[in-house]
């Protein structure tokens, strides 16, 4: 008996040994404050944007690491309850059907392009500029220990879809690391560990969600008028979007666009005010429509395509 208590013991700790473990770092550490602010749900008005398939600069997983990256930024933001994200298959079609550039080579032209087909305030481009994966280990007497190190780093674009400027440019890099033990010559066996890289992007990419939503919130939120008849007004915006009957709004009708002289890029539109509105009700299927009232008007009737904008 004593014999087969030591020996399921012996297996029980051979089995400890042998157990692969797994580790992942970000560049920076949360704070306590960035902690309790990812926790809570955010409620308000949602940002449209679009996210293009990042381009791969480097000699690892051709074919993928743009992709995956591209992904779970996508995944990272819709989390955060602060943006609406078009799919990157949709972003892809409107590209193909426009003839327009893909993956991260998305110039500002292309991106005003897109964003007036879309509706969209920014899109995101980038590319994941390296990637290496490394080995480690110790070698002793009983036991054994193989690490496999995968680094990357991951560089984004965000681009005003409506001037072309870039509102942002972001680096983030990240760890992650598999780590497999053995006990006299058992258990550390196996091949590349392919679920590195999507720890270590996730790793590089999760930092990037804060910084997009502070440069975006630097702009007032604003949603266009899709239809009008009399006082009320049809906005592309509803539940999906944060919005709630009760917000109040500016709307004003857009004109010539206004360029720099020395960059040639759009920094604005001749605007007229309208007029003050406030949300009502919502209408329609899509969870993305809503009607507002004109309160005050200081101008001739609203119409499709006028801008309105939330008052702070």
């Amino acid at each position: 008996m004593k014999n087969k208590l030591a020996a399921l013991g012996g297996f029980v700790i051979l089995a400890a040994a042998c157990a692969p473990s797994k580790s992942v770092k970000m560049q920076q550490a949360l704070s306590a404050n960035e902690t309790r602010h990812l926790e809570s749900k955010y409620t308000g008005p949602k940002r449209r944007i679009g996210v293009v398939e990042f381009e791969n600069k480097t000699a690892y997983g051709q074919g993928r690491l743009g992709g995956a990256a591209s992904d779970i930024l996508i995944t990272e933001l819709v989390k955060s309850g602060k943006f609406i994200v078009v799919e990157r298959d949709k972003m892809n079609k409107i590209m193909e059907e426009q003839k327009l550039q893909a993956q991260g080579t998305v110039d500002s032209q292309t991106a005003v392009e897109i964003g007036k087909i879309m509706g969209l305030e920014a899109i995101v481009v980038g590319a994941v500029s390296q990637y290496g994966v490394k080995k480690e280990g110790s070698d002793y007497l009983i036991t054994q220990s193989k690490q496999q190190v995968a680094d990357v780093t991951v560089d984004i674009r965000l681009i005003d879809a409506q001037s072309g400027q870039v509102l942002m440019a972001d680096s983030g890099k990240g760890q992650a690391k598999s780590k497999k033990k053995s006990f006299l010559g058992m258990g550390t066996k196996g091949g590349y560990d392919e679920t590195l890289e999507g720890e270590a992007l996730r790793a590089s990419i999760a930092q990037f969600v804060d910084n997009i939503s502070s440069q975006l919130n630097k702009k007032a939120w604003s949603c266009t008028i899709a239809d009008a008849s009399g006082e009320e007004l049809y906005l592309n915006a509803g539940l999906d979007s944060g919005i709630t009957p009760g917000m109040k709004l500016d709307c004003y009708h857009q004109g010539a666009v206004i360029r720099d002289p020395r960059s040639n890029l759009v920094i604005g539109h001749r605007e007229e005010y309208i007029g003050s509105v406030q949300v009502e009700r919502y209408c329609g299927d899509s969870g993305d429509c809503s009607v507002a009232k004109l309160m005050r008007a200081a101008s001739a009737g609203a119409k499709a395509n006028d801008v309105c904008r939330l008052v702070k």
